[in-house]
């Protein structure tokens, strides 16, 4: 008897950590191809309402592409995350990746923070990543997944791992930060992580008769 082929999704992502991140985490039962990059605004003012619009935005682009156009079902999904301060009221928030404007990288990011966040003490510097999931199946939004991680924003960057916010961001129960990680360990904690298993949770018991949203 022929092998079971690995459930085949498509992510909905350009930033290649995560789409690393991604492949770590789904094992060897299931396969995970990147899409070229779409121009898709994210002007929702909450994670899970900027990952439905990239989820299905990707899915239009895919199901226009002769390369996947005739693959049926076509799972898609797409995430947004970043991380909420609570001295800051909630920021960055869903300005994560642009913080330090529109030309920003993880440094600049970074820099920004520590520097909103002077002055500020060790136990009010809370913070948590987010992530919510949107998972769509040929064309349609089927469901959406949240993640979250707490944790607190140190005042100087550790670690060599990681992406974005990870140096300053200090996991408690591990003390930690998420660049400190080996890549396993962060998956496991992480709020990308939480919210990937539970997806693929659910995409693992909803039968191939489920209706879309």
């Amino acid at each position: 008897m022929a092998a079971p082929q690995p459930l085949k999704l498509y992510c909905a992502t350009s930033n290649s950590g995560k789409l690393r991140e991604f492949r770590q985490a789904a094992g060897r039962d299931v396969s995970i191809d990147g899409l070229p990059a779409t121009d898709c605004p994210e002007t929702g003012e909450t994670f899970e309402q900027n990952a439905v619009a990239k989820a299905l935005c990707y899915s239009e682009a895919a199901l226009a592409n002769p390369a996947t156009a005739g693959e049926r079902p076509l799972y898609l999904f797409a995430d947004d995350s970043g991380i909420e301060v609570d001295a800051l009221g909630g920021a960055p928030g869903v300005h994560s990746a642009r913080f330090s404007g529109p030309a920003a990288t993880d440094r600049s990011n970074n820099e920004l923070l520590l520097a909103r966040l002077a002055g500020v003490a060790a136990p009010e510097r809370t913070a948590r990543f987010v992530c919510s999931i949107a998972l769509t199946r040929d064309g349609k939004l089927w469901k959406t997944f949240l993640g979250k991680a707490e944790g607190r924003i140190l005042d100087a960057p550790r670690g060599p791992g990681g992406f974005g916010y990870d140096p300053l961001f200090l996991s408690p129960p591990l003390s930690r930060t998420f660049a400190e990680l080996f890549p396993e360990e962060k998956l496991a904690h992480s709020h990308r992580g939480q919210a990937f298993r539970r997806m693929l949770e659910w995409l693992g018991a909803a039968t191939e008769g489920s209706e879309p949203l």
